[in-house]
């Protein structure tokens, strides 16, 4: 699989890495056996890349990563993780003695030395122009506690304002065949500043597979019925901010997009991986199956320019404006 250098890390990591929100059980109940089976199959076909947070599952995500790295050391791989979360979201909570309390349990949680990317986790906005919180950063980096930090953000003006730092290696954002606005100003920022971009939500929770219709019903425990509309996170990270309904009708006229033997879900992580200054693509995955199908996305040749106009015309018709002045 390609590997691109994540912005200022000076790592490479696959084009495709693994998004592992789900593994935490946040999503559903996964057990044990079937997420690490989904990891290996994960790095079997190419990825470098998993992408975690210390709350997702209340760390069992970072954990499950952890013994999968201790069974497989040679495998390569670069964990990205999250900070930030664990106290009420407000700006004075992001100060060195927690971020060092934080970073100690993910490195535990992980059983690393050094962590290779912490990201604040969608902090609060004002802690993105603190120049405290970035020395505290560097401090971290200067303790050999992480060798990179970064940010994930909600807005197109917090990955802005994050991308004008000397010291932010790279940036995750929601971008999508749903959420067109990062193109316009946040990832020509990016590539001119040597700043990664981690693409989340690839798949619009899962909209853009195709498989969903009106009759589909989720488990009470999954986001996607419990933040629909924003109630217990920000609504962007559930459907990407699209309303179901408005979504559905979107994503079949998107599957019609979907080239000769590729699904409309690879159709949407190659369209993701050809946008100019995109580093990898965090897709999540909760079989076997998906991860490798996920993986394969990589090897689909450029969606030509008639299906990329295609894709702005959708989004201009049906999405833009219900999101892009939210976000």
């Amino acid at each position: 699989m390609e590997q691109r250098e994540l912005g200022r890390t000076g790592r490479k990591v696959s084009v495709v890495g693994l998004g592992t929100w789900q593994l935490g059980a946040d999503w559903g109940d996964v057990r044990e056996e079937d997420a690490l089976a989904v990891l290996d199959a994960a790095v079997e076909a190419g990825v470098t890349f998993f992408d975690t947070a210390d709350v997702y599952g209340d760390g069992r995500s970072e954990q499950l990563i952890g013994r999968y790295l201790r069974d497989r050391p040679d495998a390569g791989i670069f964990v990205a993780t999250k900070m930030g979360r664990r106290l009420e979201q407000m700006a004075e909570n992001y100060v060195l003695d927690n971020f060092r309390a934080w970073n100690d349990r993910s490195r535990a949680n992980l059983g690393v030395d050094t962590l290779d990317l912490v990201q604040l986790h969608c902090p609060p906005t004002a802690v993105y122009s603190s120049d405290a919180v970035y020395d505290a950063l560097d401090t971290l980096v200067e303790e050999q506690r992480i060798a990179a930090y970064a940010v994930s953000v909600e807005t197109c003006e917090e990955a802005l304002t994050a991308i004008a730092r000397p010291g932010t290696a790279s940036v995750q954002i929601i971008l999508n065949p749903f959420r067109l606005k990062p193109l316009e100003a946040v990832l020509p920022a990016a590539a001119e500043a040597g700043v990664g971009i981690i693409a989340r939500v690839p798949l619009a929770s899962g909209l853009l597979s195709g498989k969903y219709t009106k009759d589909t019903v989720f488990p009470a425990d999954d986001h996607r019925t419990y933040n629909r509309h924003g109630e217990s996170f920000d609504q962007g990270e559930t459907f990407s901010g699209v309303d179901f309904a408005t979504g559905l009708e979107a994503a079949a006229e998107f599957a019609a997009l979907a080239p000769e033997g590729a699904t409309p879900a690879q159709t949407a992580l190659r369209w993701i991986i050809q946008q100019p200054g995109v580093t990898s693509v965090i897709p999540g995955a909760r079989s076997v199956d998906q991860a490798r199908a996920n993986a394969a996305a990589a090897a689909l040749a450029p969606l030509p320019q008639a299906t990329l106009d295609a894709v702005t015309d959708l989004y201009d018709r049906q999405i833009r404006a219900q999101v892009h002045g939210r976000w």
